[in-house]
């Protein structure tokens, strides 16, 4: 009789150990930038508000620095199913739509505030297409405005001629054709290492991407040109979002809506000191001159044109409600 009770009490004992663990959901969100960048801290920050709104019932473990997947594999990865949430610079991916490079259009948004009012014009189309891959967005944060670093002055847009260019994404391989530079495509990850070896001698980013990079131990200069503001969006696997119950999908949504808020500020309240940074490393930093910015402005027409021709009727409504704020 006694053996019976130890053996019930045993197996109740295991069972209110295993009944917690079960009903745990473990999730893991790649990323493509350093765990110091503002974009990983913000993930991680993401992840610790979804724990603590579920009580440990959904862990999502961040996976920074491309360790988990490449920046270009992580949008595929999520849709597949491999990872069930992730964060890409979604103009890595204009290829596939040209909607989804909308924020790189040169001059088109160079202010925060300005970033802000094109990505509420944009998400809900961005959004619908998402959705069709199987990508619920859940929120986005910008980088700084990007500028241009190089091995030497540059005075006017003809002083590219020749350079080694690190290209990202459509905007910037096109940059790179226009001003007779040698294009490379290097994704942020591979940056320092692409520097270092002399791969590249110039590319165009954020003072963030250059501070990750350490791109002061290359190249000397920075131009601070602001030709366009970036966005990172972070989206999760529709199906295995509506798989969660319904309080788990609550604490998600207001999670992102927290961490949305909280890295737009983080942003602006850092892309000063990033600049700030680069004078101490020793860069000279720097606005273009007027016949520099006259250049990458006309080079900003045209990718302005050829953008517009690309994504059509969606992509020039997009563009009319954007002045219209």
């Amino acid at each position: 009789m006694m053996s019976r009770l130890f053996r019930a009490s045993l197996i109740a004992g295991v069972m209110a150990i295993a009944t917690p663990a079960l009903a745990q959901t473990k999730w893991n969100l790649p990323a493509a930038y350093p765990a110091d960048n503002p974009h990983s801290e913000n993930l991680v920050a993401f992840a610790k508000d979804v724990d603590a709104a579920t009580s440990g019932k959904l862990q999502i473990t961040v996976h920074p620095g491309a360790s988990l997947f490449k920046a270009p594999d992580i949008k595929r990865a999520v849709m597949t199913g491999q990872a069930q949430m992730g964060e890409v610079l979604l103009s890595i991916h204009e290829n596939e739509d040209p909607l989804f490079g909308i924020d790189v259009v040169p001059f088109l948004a160079t202010s925060f505030p300005d970033a802000m009012k094109l990505y509420q014009a944009s998400k809900p189309a961005i959004a619908k297409k998402l959705d069709a891959q199987g990508l619920k967005l859940l929120f986005v944060v910008p980088w700084a405005p990007q500028g241009v670093y190089v091995n030497k002055p540059l005075a006017t847009i003809e002083d590219m001629k020749g350079l080694k260019w690190r290209a990202y994404n459509v905007g910037t391989a096109r940059i790179g054709e226009l001003v007779g530079a040698q294009s490379v495509t290097i994704q942020a990850a591979e940056l320092p290492q692409a520097l270092a070896t002399g791969v590249v001698n110039s590319f165009m980013s954020s003072g963030g991407t250059g501070y990750d990079a350490k791109a002061w131990e290359s190249l000397k200069y920075f131009y601070d040109v602001q030709a366009w503001i970036p966005k990172d969006y972070t989206f999760v696997n529709k199906a295995a979002f509506e798989a969660l119950d319904k309080p788990t999908q609550e604490a998600i949504l207001k999670a992102a809506a927290t961490a949305e808020t909280r890295g737009w500020k983080a942003w602006q309240d850092k892309s000063t000191w990033y600049i700030d940074q680069l004078k101490a490393k020793g860069m000279t930093v720097e606005p273009p001159s007027p016949a520099l910015k006259a250049g990458f402005q006309k080079i900003g027409e045209q990718l302005t044109t050829d953008w517009l021709k690309k994504a059509g009727a969606d992509g020039q409504a997009i563009v009319d409600a954007y002045k219209k704020m």
